[in-house]
């Protein structure tokens, strides 16, 4: 057998040594210009090798200020004269392409260079552009082919896609333009119904000497999507099917992107995931009678029903939430909150809430079950409060059991209310009691519930019970109320924001006995942030025999809003500004019912959080300015 060679590895630090000093050897021997040979790595320091200067229109100077090759290559060291003459005659066909993504497609482009011994610079280059005329559209053509071109359900978004194509005869061609419409129109494709649409084709073609332009673009559909079962992976404390539910994604029906967003926004908020990611499952499901037909469903349109996969991080069982804020109504205060997400024994998930407020603590508790088949779920809770009223105090005590059951639109609830409540301070009605059976609905159809724009909201609610102290009585409540925002003017094209009018009233009565003591937690105040703007928290009430403010038996409020978008230099911005007129009375009787009225202005910036509002208001009947102060949206 041939004898083997004992094999000799080199030491690594001699190794490394060696192959450092050959490596900095090799760079040594580059020359200075091989090594600034790339502008994106040379320095801008020191004197400019030519001064750059653009003569063209506003708009196509600006572009090429900021993108012109030639700019790169300013504060090179040692740019030699035939370097940058070299520069200069590819400036030319780099001006046009860059001109041409803003329509113009025959330009006259000069490019001078002159020595400027003077300057700092040795030379100047003056780049001259007279864009000639813009190219315009001739004609626009919407296609679309493949699955489902022809689908009869999917036939109105495609007129709306055809029928709001940017792009018409006449407009002026830019690529910027030409990229938003498509990647629009296969937005609005794959919105709904269609998640797999794609763009098939486009093509602009541009001819430079007529000055026209002939764009086409054909998107394929593809097959149609209907929700299938919401799927949750990565559930361990809390039941999957029950969890499930709270989503409400509308199984059995045509995909919607905002549907599922919203079943995503509500396991968020149910407080059961830290974070959910919602997504159609990779291998749409398909029954064996919709296999064999489907070369029926090709011919006549592809749908395919597809399971919805949640993919969730499940929060802590308890987590604790320590709060400090304040409010231009009842001044500062500390909160904590727990929330136990499965009670042992019960299973129901409980929030409870210590607030500690110079003028509204309280303390409070609420357990929640999960939905079931018919999404109704059981809650039950209690609350002991003391709170202003008008121009005393009340300390009361609520406990409350019942059912509930959420929509996508419509909310019901039906509950047994038991409520104590009594007022402090000379000449306050004496304590009272009762017990009340209500059901509530409310109709929310704004178009997006945490910073809407646009629709309305409904709600009532009605109540029949009887006091129980100092006398038992029969008596009813009845509440309502009502917002719409009606968007105004036209649409900002950049931000699609625009100018709405916010309209809102509301209304309650308690039917009873003039001579019925009824808790004063069930009556009615007025005034502050969310009412009547201009007048303190629950200043607006009924009166007493020695002129107090006091909870009443009937309330009416209303308040026009007008919000616009604020602009500064051309440009949209986050804020809104607000001119608006509240309006409010509390009264026991009809004839002794004083309107009273506030008016001002305020400002709205759309946070990540929602809506922050500062409003300053002055009230016509106390003549005094207020500041109010308020976050989010709350119908």
């Amino acid at each position: 057998m041939p004898k083997k060679l004992p094999l000799k590895v080199p030491a690594l630090k001699p190794t490394l040594l060696l192959g450092a000093a050959l490596l900095l050897g090799g760079c040594s021997l580059l020359s200075p210009k091989d090594k600034d040979a790339d502008p994106a790595i040379a320095v801008a320091t020191g004197d400019p090798a030519f001064t750059l200067e653009v003569d063209a229109p506003k708009e196509i100077r600006e572009l090429l200020e900021k993108h012109l090759e030639l700019k790169r290559y300013r504060y090179q060291p040692d740019l030699q004269r035939r370097e940058l003459t070299r520069l200069l005659g590819a400036t030319d066909a780099n001006v046009r392409e860059l001109i041409g993504t803003l329509g113009y497609f025959s330009p006259t482009v000069t490019v001078e260079l002159s020595d400027t011994p003077d300057d700092d610079a040795p030379s100047k280059v003056v780049v001259k552009v007279d864009p000639g005329p813009p190219a315009l559209i001739e004609k626009s053509d919407v296609r679309f082919t493949g699955v489902n071109a022809d689908d009869e359900l999917g036939l109105s978004q495609r007129l709306q896609i055809q029928e709001t194509w940017p792009l018409q005869p006449g407009e002026q061609f830019s690529q910027s333009a030409w990229s938003r419409a498509k990647s629009g129109g296969l937005r609005e494709l794959q919105k709904r119904r269609y998640p797999l649409a794609r763009i098939d084709s486009s093509l602009a073609d541009i001819d430079a000497d007529t000055h026209q332009a002939n764009v086409s673009v054909a998107y394929a559909p593809g097959p149609a999507y209907r929700f299938g079962p919401l799927q949750i992976e990565g559930a361990e404390r809390y039941d999957p099917v029950g969890t499930a539910r709270i989503a409400r994604l509308p199984e059995g029906q045509e995909y919607d992107q905002q549907a599922m967003l919203d079943a995503q926004q509500r396991l968020v908020s149910s407080g059961y995931y830290e974070s959910v990611f919602l997504t159609l499952a990779d291998a749409p499901q398909q029954t064996a009678s919709e296999e064999k037909n489907q070369a029926a469903r090709d011919a006549q349109g592809a749908q395919v029903t597809s399971p919805v996969i949640a993919k969730v991080r499940e929060a802590k069982l308890q987590k604790w939430v320590f709060g400090v804020g304040a409010s231009t109504d009842t001044g500062p205060r500390l909160s904590i909150d727990h929330i136990y997400n499965k009670v042992p024994g019960l299973d129901w998930r409980a929030v409870s809430k210590l607030q500690l407020d110079k003028k509204n603590p309280l303390i409070s508790t609420q357990v929640t079950g999960l939905p079931g088949e018919d999404l109704w779920r059981w809650f039950a809770g209690g609350k002991l409060e003391r709170s202003p009223a008008g121009d005393f105090n009340t300390n009361s005590a609520m406990l409350r059991m019942g059912r509930s059951k959420a929509d996508n639109r419509i909310e019901r609830n039906y509950y047994l209310q038991y409520d104590y409540a009594k007022t402090q301070g000379d000449g306050a009605p004496p304590g009272a009691s009762s017990l009340m059976a209500n059901y509530g609905w409310t109709a929310r159809y704004f178009d997006n519930n945490l910073l809407p724009s646009s629709g309305f909201g409904l709600a009532w609610e009605a109540g029949a019970g009887t006091t129980l102290t100092p006398q038992k009585t029969p008596f009813g409540r009845i509440t309502g109320r009502w917002m719409s925002l009606i968007p105004m003017g036209e649409r900002d094209e950049e931000t699609r924001r625009r100018s709405r009018l916010q309209l809102r009233a509301s209304a309650g009565a308690v039917l009873a006995r003039k001579d019925v003591d009824i808790p004063t937690t069930l009556m009615f105040l007025t005034g502050g942030d969310n009412t009547v703007r201009g007048y303190g928290y629950q200043s607006i009430g009924a009166r007493t025999d020695n002129n107090r403010v006091i909870a009443g038996r009937y309330l009416a409020t209303g308040s026009v809003e007008w919000q616009r978008p604020v602009t500064i230099k051309g440009n949209t911005q986050d804020f809104e500004h607000t001119l608006f007129v509240d309006a409010g009375t509390v009264g026991d009787e009809f004839d002794h019912m004083y309107m009273r009225v506030g008016v001002g202005t305020g400002i709205r910036w759309k946070s990540p959080v929602g809506p922050i509002q500062a409003d300053i208001a002055w009230g016509a009947q106390e003549k005094q300015l207020r500041l109010h102060l308020r976050l989010g949206f709350t119908f």
